[in-house]
């Protein structure tokens, strides 16, 4: 199934936030610039300002200029307005320069207003601001707007980190459980928010301490029964011996004893995968030729392999021959054995098994390929889980514990294993293990 790209919630909180607070910083601008349009648009209606303008114009005709100056300041400063009259430009029409900068300029907060009076004068007012810019307005412009912006992008990073921290810990945290680290919990700082996401945390830890509960509860009960099974067991295979000997049907016994043998083999096999998880990466180690293994594991094998009418093929690189790994040589046996039985199994008669051993980067891989009918994609990542079967597809008579076990052993030998479609129509199941030294 194709995956879904993720786009992390993060970042769909910072750009909401981010897109919500600037949309509100553009339309508190654009209202703003519209309020101010209103106020000048409202000075030039004031009636009271064409009169103005018609006396300053009357004084400085009667040649007294300097009279119509003080006249336009001191009724500015009672109105709380500049007032400039200018004379209409004959040619184009057009105002002095002084005030066609400030209407086109953006810095200023209210443009003027111009009215226009008879006698070929123009009345220029605007409000009274304090701190007119002497700088360049732009630059001011673009760094008040830069500002807003910086203080935004902090705000909206700040909030989402707030919120999706929290949750990017408990995605780490579950990760880590479902890779095996039962210990680990949500932090309680986290657990304590008096929030949702605190909600949210507490529920998650309280569900990670039922299901680890109840998947310790199993394991123990398993390990527990297949120990005390044991017992029975062998005195159930001594007694159907000494029947044999005292001349019972010889067929009914021996199917009784091979039944019995099987219930031990899966005893043994269940008390093997628990020895090998409790253990962790606590085993005796030794640096072990891993071509050596797999030839012992070959020969130990031959039998059950003529048996079932299966040659197996070795393919061992020259360099890998030379090279050694650091384990236990009886667990790496069983997983080796695992492995191979499991292909023994389903490869039908005539066919092959072909291993493969190779070295490269510093690790070490086997891979294991039958010719059986192979596994369906969807069945391939449960083949590892103790007590899976894909009956559908591969036949036989295990009880999904073999590559259980050979994954365990295989991971505390800090090496992995995996599982895929095969060359030859079956299933490969690669194991890499690091080298510990060359040999060579």
């Amino acid at each position: 199934m194709k995956q879904r790209m993720i786009f992390p919630l993060f970042w769909r909180i910072f750009l909401s936030i981010w897109l919500a607070m600037a949309l509100t910083v553009v339309a508190s601008n654009l209202a703003t610039r519209m309020l101010l349009d209103r106020e000048r648009e409202a000075i030039e209606r004031q009636a009271g300002l064409r009169d103005l303008a018609e006396e300053a114009i009357a004084i400085r005709e009667s040649g007294d200029r300097g009279g119509a100056w003080r006249y336009l300041r001191a009724e500015g400063e009672r109105l709380e307005l500049y007032l400039v009259l200018v004379e209409q430009d004959k040619n184009d029409g057009q105002l002095p320069s002084f005030i066609r900068d400030r209407m086109k300029s953006g810095w200023y907060p209210q443009k003027p207003a111009v009215l226009d009076i008879d006698d070929g004068y123009r009345l220029v007012a605007w409000p009274r601001v304090q701190g007119a810019g002497w700088l360049n307005p732009r630059f001011f412009r673009a760094i008040e707007l830069g500002l807003a912006f910086l203080m935004i992008s902090l705000a909206c990073w700040w909030i989402a980190r707030l919120v999706s921290r929290p949750l990017r810990h408990m995605e780490t945290t579950a990760q880590a459980i479902a890779a095996g680290n039962n210990s680990l919990r949500v932090s309680d700082r986290i657990a304590r928010r008096r929030d949702e996401v605190g909600q949210l945390a507490t529920a998650f830890n309280a569900m990670t301490e039922q299901l680890c509960s109840l998947l310790e509860r199993q394991k123990h009960l398993l390990r527990d029964i297949s120990h005390d099974l044991r017992t029975p067991l062998t005195r159930q295979r001594i007694a159907i011996e000494l029947a044999s000997e005292a001349g019972a049907d010889e067929e009914l016994m021996a199917s009784i004893l091979r039944q019995n043998e099987r219930l031990e083999t899966m005893t043994g096999q269940i008390l093997t995968l628990y020895r090998v998880t409790e253990a962790g990466g606590d085993i005796e180690r030794e640096p072990l030729r891993l071509v050596h293994v797999i030839n012992q594991v070959l020969k130990d094998a031959a039998d059950y392999a003529e048996h079932q009418g299966v040659d197996c093929k070795l393919v061992v690189a020259p360099e890998s021959s030379r090279v050694s790994v650091l384990g236990d040589n009886g667990l790496l046996q069983r997983a080796i054995d695992n492995i191979l039985q499991n292909a023994l199994d389903h490869t039908p008669p005539g066919k092959a098994v072909h291993l493969a051993l190779t070295v490269s980067d510093g690790w070490l891989s086997l891979t294991v390929d039958d010719e059986g009918p192979g596994v369906a994609d969807e069945l391939i990542g449960h083949l590892f889980e103790p007590f899976f079967r894909a009956d559908k597809s591969r036949g036989g008579t295990g009880w999904g514990l073999g590559l259980a076990i050979a994954r365990d052993i295989v991971s505390v030998h800090d090496g992995s294993i995996a599982a895929e479609a095969g060359e030859w129509g079956g299933l490969r199941v690669t194991v890499r293990l690091p080298v510990f030294f060359d040999g060579g």
